[in-house]
């Protein structure tokens, strides 16, 4: 078995407790929340370097383009990036990438990160995957402890065989149990006793290991998983597990199906700061408050508040907070978030809530975001709606048509090239082109810099399923958007 180490990012969360920032259409993972780049691509960051290959990839089909464009910018090329047909929970997910993983690369190590957490320092948790790989090839499951502290109720925590060190050293030692999230009397007795560790989520073992776990433990999710592989297609660089198989699969995760049954386990202590970031206080608390303890985001202001976290998001929108103490307070177009900081476990509440009317903020953003760039509505009609369409150097969009609408393009910065029936042209900035409804057509940017126009619509209907495919670079369907 190679010693290199095969991580492996899990990106299928929605993150809804930090809405209205993270939505299903577009998760936190992907988000630049901390810093200037998103959590996804600082987890892809921190697990790069010589003891480490390639990562693999397991997320959704509408994020599989979003993979591949932050992993780009880091110049980081993805081992595998696994397509899940729908969310299934981690067992699925970590069951799918050791299948694939064993049989493209035999047996190997790998480590499991959720693809949503902020470890500032990085190579002192590089140091502590690296000292659990001997215990990791000798056959045993090994998860990492967080120092709490704080009577955390939004974790599960880990008890310990023996007490960590004063100063938290990564050595391995027999994990006794996980113990589910408690209440925050028992959080308390937790942290006071010091034999517990927050689960941080993070495992490392060998495929072989955790497969015979699998198969001892939950057959049913291998036997399908397997199935699911077996039957997966090739889409461009993705693999694409097969939908009817995994959809019989338990939704369940990797600590219910696998973990508190497994007799091999070892933990790893690990004295870092770490946050999953699961909701707005842990923004709040990761954003390094003021002395009164107030974090401001973006066009924002605070007057004589204490405790309080204030974000925004529009450079054309000021948020303003006066006398606030404990308060939750984030701005964008189109939602605005107030709460208080100790009712931050509740926006999941409120996101259900909105979905249940109708609301079309509970789950989508107003940028959109497509495998060739982003749009947003700035105006939309009776009988008109006007976008902002961004595509990124060397992208294009489908060849398409529409029934119902006409479009007329302008550009604003860069160049595009447009094809309209038989003509191709070029229309650099302050030129304009008209699309009629019916006409077969493309826009793509042959150029170095982001291509922007703008485009207004005519017509009865806009929806974005009025979409005539003729060509997609990307392999998408005929039902699919832009």
């Amino acid at each position: 078995m190679t010693h290199l180490i095969h991580p492996v990012l899990l990106c299928g969360g929605s993150g809804t407790r930090l809405w209205p920032l993270s939505r299903k259409s577009y998760p936190k993972q992907f988000v630049k929340l901390i810093g200037e780049e998103s959590l996804f691509q600082a987890s892809a960051r921190r697990l790069a370097g010589d003891e480490f290959a390639s990562p693999s990839v397991v997320t959704g089909s509408d994020f599989r383009f979003v993979v591949v464009e932050q992993l780009a910018a880091l110049e980081i090329a993805p081992q595998d990036i696994l397509i899940e047909p729908s969310a299934r929970n981690t067992a699925a997910a970590i069951c799918a990438a050791a299948v694939v993983l064993e049989a493209k690369s035999g047996d190997s190590l790998m480590l499991i990160a959720p693809s949503d957490h902020v470890i500032p320092d990085a190579e002192r948790f590089r140091n502590a995957v690296v000292a659990a790989t001997q215990i990791a090839l000798d056959g045993q499951i090994v998860t990492f402890g967080i120092r709490p502290d704080r009577a955390e109720t939004g974790y599960g925590w880990l008890e310990l065989s023996v007490k960590a060190s004063d100063d938290f050293a990564p050595v391995a030692q027999r994990l006794l149990s996980f113990v589910e999230k408690p209440d925050t009397v028992k959080a308390q007795k937790l942290l006071d006793g010091g034999m517990h560790l927050w689960n941080a989520g993070i495992f490392l073992f060998s495929t072989s290991t955790i497969l015979d776990a699998f198969a001892r433990f939950a057959p049913d999710t291998l036997t399908k998983v397997r199935a699911a592989f077996k039957n997966a297609e090739n889409d461009l660089d993705f693999t694409r597990l097969a939908s009817e198989p995994w959809a019989e699969l338990e939704d369940i995760s990797i600590d219910y199906a696998v973990m508190e049954r497994a007799p091999n386990l070892s933990v790893v202590p690990y004295g870092g700061t770490w946050s999953d970031l699961g909701d707005w206080q842990a923004v709040w608390r990761e954003g390094e408050p003021d002395t009164a303890g107030v974090v401001t985001t973006g066009p924002s202001m605070a007057l004589d508040c204490k405790d309080t976290l204030l974000h925004a998001t529009s450079e054309t929108q000021e948020i303003v907070g006066i006398g606030l103490e404990d308060i939750i307070a984030v701005a964008m177009p189109d939602a605005v978030l107030i709460a208080h900081k100790d009712r931050a476990q509740d926006v999941k509440t409120a996101v259900a809530k909105l979905k249940a009317k109708g609301a079309s903020q509970a789950e989508t953003l107003p940028r959109d975001y497509r495998p060739w760039g982003w749009y947003e509505s700035l105006a939309l009609g009776p009988r008109f709606q006007v976008k902002r369409i961004v595509v990124n150097s060397g992208a294009a969009l489908s060849l398409q048509s529409h029934h119902h609408r006409s479009e007329h393009w302008i550009v604003v910065a860069g160049t595009a090239k447009v094809t309209i029936n038989d003509e191709v042209k070029l229309v650099t900035e302050n030129q304009s082109v008209y699309i009629p409804l019916g006409t077969v057509h493309r826009m793509e940017n042959p150029g170095k810099l982001p291509l922007t126009l703008i485009e207004v619509q005519t017509g009865s209907y806009f929806g974005e399923d009025d979409i005539i495919r003729y060509e997609d670079v990307y392999s998408r369907g005929q039902s699919a958007k832009g």
